[in-house]
């Protein structure tokens, strides 16, 4: 376990270089502009889409949690928000000042302390925020509250498209960013270079999955707590293999997919802490950025298993 949170820790400082941050911007930029030109020329089929999902969700259900829904999420983003500003405002001094035995305890001391602090924000004021939230869901161009939630459907999909498209760009891009890497740090050891295409397949099976079973069970982003369960699940499972079989074929002439799996573990929480990203905008540009870095350095460390 500790050479997963070294892992770990060297994603979260990388990503923070200017070699992997013009990737993450550029790419970004890119992506969330073209899904938002699609959004803009197909935003009527999109909303339609949603209201077609919409129905199959029982409409007591909408109403009652879909402002507590829209509450739950902004206490998270809060929390995550949080927690990223701590690093990367302090991240320096942080790395300065806390040993390496003791990064993870302060990390979840840091996740913890932001969630306190907004809990007790929520505490005094949950029905202030529940009930604007069912104001924002009448006040802005909606007639109703279940076609509120329909353009928030549309927004989510869309969102998925940026986040699927991220993984693609990173498994596309991972050879010039895993040798600069590489270079930086690891100078006097030689990469394969192998290029990424077969890791490619798993990453198009999994999008296709990750897509389909988002749809299939689309009703339960409804029910309060299991939607953030499900997101993470289905988040980690996009990326888990791309992640994994980009790295390895890297690092290794010929990538044992047995041999891998003694390193799942590693993979599911590289895997987790990079679903985390996707919750706040703009970091989830960054999320497979350092899920790639960290599956890569790990990996490494454990090149002569």
């Amino acid at each position: 376990m500790r050479d997963v949170m070294h892992a770990v820790i060297f994603g979260f400082k990388e990503i923070l270089r200017w070699d992997v941050m013009k990737y993450a911007l550029v790419g970004g930029l890119i992506i969330s502009g073209l899904w938002a030109f699609i959004a803009y020329l197909f935003w009527g089929e999109i909303v339609s889409f949603g209201a077609y999902i919409l129905e199959l969700v029982p409409f007591s259900m909408v109403r009652s949690n879909g402002a507590w829904m829209l509450s739950a999420f902004l206490w998270f983003q809060l929390v995550l928000l949080t927690f990223a500003l701590v690093f990367a405002f302090f991240g320096n001094l942080i790395l300065r000042t806390v040993s390496k035995e003791k990064y993870t305890s302060f990390s979840v001391f840091v996740a913890l302390g932001s969630a306190i602090v907004w809990s007790v924000v929520w505490f005094f004021k949950s029905d202030y925020i529940y009930h604007e939230f069912l104001k924002l869901l009448t006040w802005l161009p909606f007639e109703t509250i279940e076609k509120g939630i329909g353009y928030f459907i549309g927004f989510y999909l869309v969102y998925s498209a940026i986040v699927v498209s991220m993984v693609f760009i990173v498994s596309i891009f991972s050879k010039p960013i895993l040798e600069g890497v590489e270079k930086r740090h690891f100078p006097d050891d030689q990469v394969v270079k192998v290029h990424t295409f077969k890791s490619m397949g798993y990453t198009i099976r999994d999008s296709f999955i990750y897509l389909l079973v988002s749809l299939l069970i689309f009703p339960l982003i409804f029910i309060p707590v299991v939607n953030f369960l499900v997101l993470i699940a289905l988040w980690v499972w996009l990326v888990k293999d791309t992640f994994r079989y980009d790295a390895a074929s890297m690092l290794f002439e010929d990538v044992d997919r047995e041999k891998l799996k003694e390193h799942s573990l590693a993979t599911w929480v590289i895997s987790f802490i990079t679903a985390l990203f996707n919750f706040v905008p703009v970091l989830n540009l960054f999320g497979p950025f350092f899920g790639e870095i960290s599956m890569f350095h790990y990996l490494k460390s454990k090149r002569s298993v």
